[in-house]
């Protein structure tokens, strides 16, 4: 699409685009042409260039700068409901210094600057100041009023020097800019961060301008709405779903120093990029250190004492790659000039000890074919951010878009592990394995019937087997699976469940009776955590798990003792003396927890808090996608599913969110199930007793989630005889009764023209059998 001269959209990105319109339209995301026209009239009303000229002195000041609920600032940064939702354009982080003077908490009084620079105003030079912000404001908008409608590149350009000739004190603040697109909607976007507009035009595969201002990209924006014949607002906010937030753009250096030797073969091998600075050691502890790139440069200058001139480069550049690069980010694996591969980064640091290039972050490689970067840039370093450049980050946002399959017929490695250790995907093992990197433990959390045991154990027995085979579970032999989760005190995954009598003697040590030719006497014998931390600290390049099941229920600070301590990974590896043996005891840094709750039993918030801050959580919500296209009796599942639980939020509580049920329930040996006799009983055995477990006998309350159809309220009972086989059609109604728009939903509909089909297929070839 010809958007106008110098701007023509791809074909690849207008599809998306029109895609994810249809998407966020279908959601009720997107308001009406009519709609988002009340919500700009409504803030017109209140703090148009009218409004604010019928306002002076003190009244001004309090209208224009006070953060209050009626005050401009507060609407501009942080309103968001029925009256002016949060729709327009984020103005949010940094302090209130953004809005050029603002009034201090503590004291009261009026301040400009931060810290050492901050001054304090009196009330009349405030007031001042207020005037003289709304005058350049009311200019402003006289600017954008003289602005024609679909004005050219260069009229924007103009725009943005009239500004900083006659508007200088506010042209550049993010809350002006907001503020004018308010006013004039469908002159300017609502993407108010010049770095940000920056990043969306790369995203569109468009270069932006080098000339500075936050208004000199409108006219690209204001093009592009108008030839998809959208309000500014939904490009916006399709460009924000399309594109994120924010990623940034890596170079990395494949080869090793002046050796010339290339680790680009192990790093595309293993989905990995990696640096080298071997000598270094495991910088995981490094990194949490308040200043790491000072506590990186000491090591450097005691390992590499003969290179003192490039120490703080190379600091600055280690504590890039293992810290600053986050998930999302691109990055380019290179030879000098040339390109070897464009990946996406895809979790966090990890140290692989033994390799000369040891420090690693995983990688999806998306383009594997060998090119050059049109302007060359971070060619003598080893991580170089790439950003001075938009030729350069449209070539590879072009690669990303359009990956070239090389000559030799080599594709990237599909979406997957690697070998040593690491699930690259986003998924919930990929989330798992990434917190026990950063944390060491990790819980997940949910709604009953949510997957919380599934997951657990399918990526631990996934991430055991890929750091110490290399490979999946499923691809182990027998012997090595035995190896990994077999009934054995060296298995790498083991697992147990804690409940109210579960204690330290079965978790850590305990005494615990046998019987001695006849005589009753008690041995000391060691808890699953104690055999597990023996086993891997006598084998520290392997990598070991516990899973805990149910951990809510067993009493923690009894169940771990002293060792709770111990868990924190500043703190791995340092000893403690048990109690009972006397023995000293240390839990190794290659052992990993992984723990699941269930917060229809005990909210998160109720958890020992020692236990809360050495753990990270991973909540595993309801998910009705998983349930595909099930349709049973013209019940679609996911549909159904859904409003079931909107229903159970709406009527069981404030802790109805997590009281909701899974889809788990749903579900039987990993597929949706498909036979409405077993749906009958899921619901009889499973769905209706935990609801009456959640609505404590509050018949009423069971009924509005149910409805009449299966809730018998007078009799404080559910209608059991609809469950008997002769009764499924009755018993189909009650269940649509309580949601009834779920028999016109989409799924609905398309199951049953499909079902038509095939009856219409069957009948066509009864037709056509020969006598």
């Amino acid at each position: 699409m010809r958007i106008a001269d110098d701007f023509e959209l791809h074909p690849l990105v207008l599809a998306d685009l029109e895609r994810l319109h249809r998407e966020l339209h279908a959601s009720g995301e997107l308001r009406s042409q009519e709609t988002l026209e009340g919500y700009y009239k409504t803030f017109r009303m209140r703090f148009g260039p009218d409004a604010l000229l019928s306002h002076d002195g003190g009244d001004l000041l309090s209208l224009v700068q006070e953060m209050t609920r009626d005050g401009m600032m507060y609407w501009l940064e942080y309103k968001n409901d029925d009256e002016f939702p949060a729709i327009f354009g984020s103005i949010s982080g940094g302090s209130a210094a953004k809005y050029g003077f603002y009034r201090r908490r503590e004291t009261g009084e009026w301040t400009i600057g931060t810290g050492r620079a901050a001054q304090t105003l009196t009330a009349a030079r405030a007031v001042e100041l207020a005037l003289r912000n709304r005058q350049q404001l009311v200019v402003a908008s006289k600017l954008l009023d003289d602005l024609p409608a679909g004005a050219a590149p260069e009229a924007y350009l103009k725009l943005q020097q009239d500004l900083e000739l006659q508007a200088p004190d506010i042209q550049d603040s993010i809350w002006a800019r907001k503020y004018l697109s308010l006013i004039h909607p469908e002159k300017l976007d609502h993407v108010h961060a010049l770095p940000q507009q920056c990043f969306h035009l790369v995203k569109l595969l468009q270069e932006p301008l080098t000339v500075k201002g936050r208004y000199v990209h409108a006219s690209r924006f204001v093009s592009l709405g108008r030839a998809l014949g959208w309000p500014l607002n939904h490009l916006t906010m399709v460009l924000s779903q399309r594109h994120g937030i924010w990623n940034d753009y890596w170079r990395i250096g494949t080869q090793a120093g002046d050796t010339g030797i290339s680790f680009w073969d192990r790093m595309r091998r293993e989905s990995i990029v990696a640096i080298g600075w071997s000598k270094l050691g495991d910088l995981s502890e490094v990194l949490a250190d308040e200043r790491p790139r000072e506590s990186i440069r000491d090591r450097l200058a005691q390992q590499y004492p003969h290179n003192p001139s490039v120490t703080s480069k190379w600091a600055g550049q280690i504590t890039n790659f293992c810290k600053k690069i986050e998930d999302g980010d691109i990055v380019l694996a290179c030879r000098g000039k040339k390109v070897l591969g464009v990946g996406r980064v895809m979790g966090g640091y990890q140290y692989s000890s033994g390799e000369e290039f040891p420090h690693e972050r995983p990688v999806k490689w998306i383009d594997l074919d060998p090119w050059e970067l049109p302007t060359t840039e971070g060619l003598r370093t080893t991580v170089h951010k790439i950003w001075k450049n938009y030729d350069n980050l449209v070539a590879i946002e072009q690669r990303v878009l359009e990956p070239v399959q090389p000559e030799n017929g080599t594709s990237p490695p599909p979406p997957g592990p690697r070998p040593f250790g690491r699930w690259v995907d986003g998924g919930p093992i990929g989330r798992i394995q990434n917190l026990l990197d950063r944390k060491g433990q990790a819980i997940l959390y949910g709604p009953p019937g949510t997957g919380k045991t599934y997951w657990a154990e399918l990526a631990v027995r996934n991430i055991a087997a890929l750091w110490n085979y290399g490979v999946q579970f499923d691809a182990l032999s027998e012997e090595q699976r035995q190896q990994v989760t077999g009934q054995r005190p060296d298995a790498f995954v083991r697992a147990c469940t804690f409940h109210p009598s579960y204690g330290y003697e079965d978790f850590i040590e305990g005494f615990r009776p046998s019987v001695d030719d006849g005589s009753l006497t008690f041995a000391l014998e060691e808890g699953i955590f104690k055999t597990v931390c023996r086993e891997a600290s006598k084998d520290p390049k392997r990598r070991y798990y516990l899973i805990v099941d149910e951990i809510n229920r067993g009493d923690i600070p009894r169940i771990f003792g002293e060792l709770l301590t111990l868990l924190d990974k500043p703190k791995r590896g340092a000893s403690v003396l048990l109690p009972l043996s006397g023995e000293a005891f240390a839990v190794p840094k290659n052992v990993f927890v992984v723990g699941t709750m269930n917060t229809a039993d005990r909210s998160i918030a109720l958890l020992d808090t020692a236990l809360r801050r050495r753990f990270g959580f991973i909540e595993l919500m309801p998910d009705p996608s998983a349930l595909g296209d099930a349709v049973i009796e013209s019940i679609p599942l996911g549909t159904w599913l859904t409003a079931l639980n909107e229903k159970v939020t709406e009527h069981v509580g404030r802790d109805g969110r997590n009281l909701q049920i899974g889809h788990s329930y749903l579900m039987s040996g990993g597929h949706p199930i498909r036979d409405f006799g077993q749906f009958a009983r899921v619901i009889q055995e499973d769905v209706l007793p935990l609801l009456e477990e959640y609505c404590y006998e509050d018949w009423d309350a069971l009924e509005r989630i149910l409805g009449p159809g299966l809730v018998d309220v007078a009799r404080h009972r559910y209608r059991a005889e609809l469950f008997e086989p002769e009764k499924k059609p009755e018993l189909i109604d009650a269940i649509l009764s309580a949601t009834p728009d779920v028999s016109a939903s989409t799924a609905a509909v398309e199951a049953e023209d499909a079902s038509e089909a095939d009856t219409t297929e069957e009948e066509d070839d009864a037709e056509s059998e020969e006598p």
